[in-house]
């Protein structure tokens, strides 16, 4: 009896042990989706607390469709989608930082910015904010950067890494130190490193503004893909295949790569595995394509790492996930995550939430610490000249940020002054990414008059900012003393009308959008009016021919 007791271990205690995975109705489906049948190890989906993107199938090009998240239902074919890429697109990420862009990448070596209106698309969408051509191959696989603005990572099937400020579309850094096909890669939590996997089976960890190789190691011996997640700043997830083709997930210390800390076999399926991690919960996913089930463990600090929680298990098999950000969720359910599968065999998109059973409907302080806000803590030049912090955080009860990050010690005064206004001027940001869970239909009729004239002024502000830039451009050449200058400083006022690119952008986008209507409108009116002569011209003809009888 004493041999037994000391044998037994008893059962690991965890908060975490009974959650479920809970399917959705049928009316909370994304039905009649024409999914793309495309074989690259993608996504192919994407989710935000507003929309939901999915990569979708068309002939001659590359598109992807932008639902609003309470659109569910049955899709009309006509929907409308975003059609400018000229070949299939590989993977779409939304931008954390405003949940109103959307990145995506395509068998055209490009990478391309979108800008979805809040009520979705009404036509057709073929005119990007920005497109990233730097590429010689097609481009497999983006991410966003967690705390800087506007950076955005591309791996091609050119073996490049790149590094974009999306602002300005230029090139932060090319990373040029795989020999194959990069499978994955990810940042860490603060954004100081990138880790990879590539078809050599080598796991990298690699300094993205100088683009070194800290360190490097042999990831999974199997020759099918391996796929990477940070779990903190530190320490890595992989999966893959071994030698036997069994799946597996390892775990790893980014600053030794020679060998790693734990590794677990799976199981012999075939379907590549995609890890999802939680920050908030420290809950890792794993979903296999062709699977119909989703495992998912808890990470801790010490040996072995991680720990079996549970699995949601389902009949049908899936072709990718989307992943929605801990802000999206729904604190009153208990939902700590949710996914937006996509089916295989049905072109449906189904929302599956994972559940913490508890009995009281207050709000669990313990599930829900708190989780990234959608507020950049530095920009894309501050990053890239070497200033580093974690994520502004928000809480998931009141919904503001909790946290906010000042500038380092070593950082100049003219740095700092430059940090303050460029939070003033993006501070738009913010508050576009609240989301508005009202119907369209119960919006004040007021509000949507006010947006339609907002819309009508945009034009007259683009010339007034072109206007102002050639008025600077005279200034520079002029002396105070001139009667000239000082007339035209004080009728110009031109520095009050300069905006920020990115709000240009949207306000040409909206305006281009609104062009494409009336467009629609006088060709609708045109076709109108040329059967009407038509008519009136049988007409006239057949009588003619009743008074010549």
């Amino acid at each position: 009896m004493t041999n037994n007791t000391s044998l037994f271990r008893g059962v690991r205690s965890s908060k975490f042990r009974h959650v479920y995975g809970s399917p959705s109705k049928r009316e909370e489906l994304y039905d009649n989706i024409p999914i793309t049948r495309n074989a690259h190890d993608s996504n192919f989906c994407a989710a935000n607390p507003k929309f939901v993107a999915i990569v979708t199938e068309v002939a001659g090009g590359g598109a992807f469709v932008v639902l609003p998240i309470n659109k569910t239902g049955r899709l009309d074919l006509n929907t409308s989608k975003v059609t400018g890429h000229r070949g299939p697109v590989l993977d779409v990420k939304w931008n954390p930082f405003n949940d109103n862009i959307i990145a995506s990448c395509s068998d055209d070596c490009t990478v391309k910015l979108w800008y979805i209106p809040d009520s979705g698309l009404s036509c057709n969408l073929n005119e990007w904010l920005i497109e990233l051509s730097g590429h010689r191959r097609r481009v497999g696989h983006i991410e966003w950067h967690p705390t800087a603005e506007n950076v955005i990572a591309s791996s091609g099937f050119d073996y490049m890494v790149m590094l974009w400020d999306a602002g300005t579309g230029q090139i932060l850094n090319t990373i040029d130190c795989h020999p194959d096909i990069v499978h994955s890669l990810t940042f860490n939590r603060d954004g100081t490193r990138l880790a990879t996997t590539c078809k050599d089976k080598k796991i990298r960890s690699i300094d993205p503004r100088s683009g070194l190789v800290v360190s490097e190691g042999i990831c999974h011996e199997g020759s099918r893909s391996c796929k990477v997640i940070y779990l903190d700043n530190e320490r890595l997830l992989t999966t893959g295949f071994s030698t036997y083709s069994d799946r597996q997930i390892a775990i790893w210390n980014h600053t030794d790569l020679s060998e790693p800390l734990h590794r677990v076999n799976i199981d012999s399926s075939s379907g590549i595995l995609f890890p999802y991690y939680d920050y908030d919960t420290r809950m890792v996913y794993l979903a296999g394509k062709g699977d119909g089930n989703i495992r998912y463990y808890e990470i801790v600090d010490e040996s072995p790492y991680i720990h079996f929680l549970n699995q949601f298990i389902s009949g049908c098999p899936q072709k990718g996930f989307g992943m929605m950000v801990k802000r999206g969720c729904s604190v009153s359910r208990c939902e700590i995550m949710r996914f937006y599968k996509l089916h295989t065999t049905r072109n449906v998109c189904e929302p599956i939430s994972m559940i913490v059973p508890r009995k009281s409907d207050q709000y669990q302080h313990d599930l829900y610490p708190d989780t990234a806000a959608p507020v950049p803590a530095l920009s894309a030049q501050e990053w890239f000249n070497g200033i580093s912090k974690p994520p502004v955080l928000m809480s998931m009860k009141t919904g503001v940020s909790v946290k906010t990050h000042k500038p380092q010690a070593f950082v100049s005064n003219e740095a700092t002054r430059n940090d303050t206004n460029y939070r003033m001027k993006f501070a738009f940001l913010s508050k576009e990414t609240v989301p508005d869970y009202r119907p369209l239909d119960m919006l004040p009729e007021i509000e949507k008059i006010q947006k339609t004239q907002v819309n009508q002024n945009t034009r007259f502000q683009q010339i007034q900012q072109k206007l102002s830039n050639s008025l600077v451009g005279k200034f520079t050449n002029m002396t105070d003393g001139d009667e000239e200058c000082n007339n035209m400083k004080e009728n110009s006022n031109y520095s009050d009308n300069l905006k920020n690119e990115y709000q240009m952008k949207k306000a040409f986008t909206r305006q281009c959008e609104e062009l494409n209507m009336l467009r629609k409108q006088l060709a609708h009116r045109d076709r109108r009016i040329q059967d009407l002569e038509d008519l009136v011209s049988t007409l006239q003809s057949q009588l003619k021919v009743q008074r010549l009888q």
